[in-house]
């Protein structure tokens, strides 16, 4: 995926984590950056809420662990009020990856572990902030991983009526994307153009009313069609 142009506005990123040193160490990060703007800070979920009320915001980074509120009931609040919400980012470690499920579920459009390099969280606050989904495939093949097992329910949710209308290759693309892959990596999988293979995302995204690749994801999971390990589900 390329790099996404920089805005001719700063991004405007609001911080919310419960340790206030991990905080300062973002905004030195995103400070020394032309594009971003860091508006505003909370040390949970329900100061973000209160903060939010009065301060507008492109993107959170949102911490998943903190008291009073955590970051997944805060990404669903944040993200219930529409397509005006700002984009949120959930920031996860490998201990507690179970709950990036949630968080994605709950309308986050990505995730990062907080060690990411700087360059990676910056590309993806970019990414989040043009509309895309932040979704490493490397990261995500181990995420998955880890926190399918987890799900709630041990019994798939029925597979939804609108995945019957997909293309068979419509159909492949979406369980290469649900097991990590990127679209250069599809493409070479399929021998066909990253293009082609870009227009199959969306027309999956269409077809199946989900907003991005994060969303292909959670439901390719929560209805059988990949199973724990990454790979298709038999039958």
């Amino acid at each position: 995926m390329g790099t996404p142009p920089m805005p001719q506005t700063p991004i405007r990123v609001m911080l919310v984590d419960d340790q206030a040193l991990l905080r300062t160490g973002f905004r030195m990060v995103l400070a020394a950056q032309p594009d971003m703007e860091v508006v505003a800070e909370a040390g949970d979920g329900a100061e973000a809420l209160d903060v939010l009320r009065a301060t507008t915001a492109d993107v959170v980074l949102m911490d998943v662990r903190m008291p009073r509120l955590d970051g997944v009931e805060a990404t669903r609040r944040i993200c219930a009020a529409g397509p005006a919400a700002p984009k949120v980012l959930i920031l996860t470690t490998f201990d507690l990856d179970e709950y990036a499920f949630s968080g994605l579920k709950a309308g986050a459009s990505g995730f990062m572990l907080k060690d990411v390099p700087p360059s990676e969280l910056l590309s993806a606050i970019r990414s989040v902030h043009s509309g895309d989904a932040v979704v490493a495939p490397s990261t995500t093949r181990r995420l998955l991983d880890r926190f399918s097992p987890m799900l709630p329910s041990g019994t798939p949710e029925p597979e939804r009526k609108e995945i019957g209308r997909l293309t068979e290759r419509e159909r492949e693309v979406l369980l290469l994307v649900a097991q990590g892959l990127s679209n250069g990596e599809i493409a070479g999988r399929l021998f066909v153009s990253e293009a082609t293979v870009k227009t199959h995302v969306g027309r999956i995204l269409t077809k199946l009313g989900l907003r991005d690749r994060v969303q292909v994801v959670v439901l390719a999971y929560e209805t059988g069609l990949v199973r724990a390990g990454g790979g298709p589900a038999a039958g």
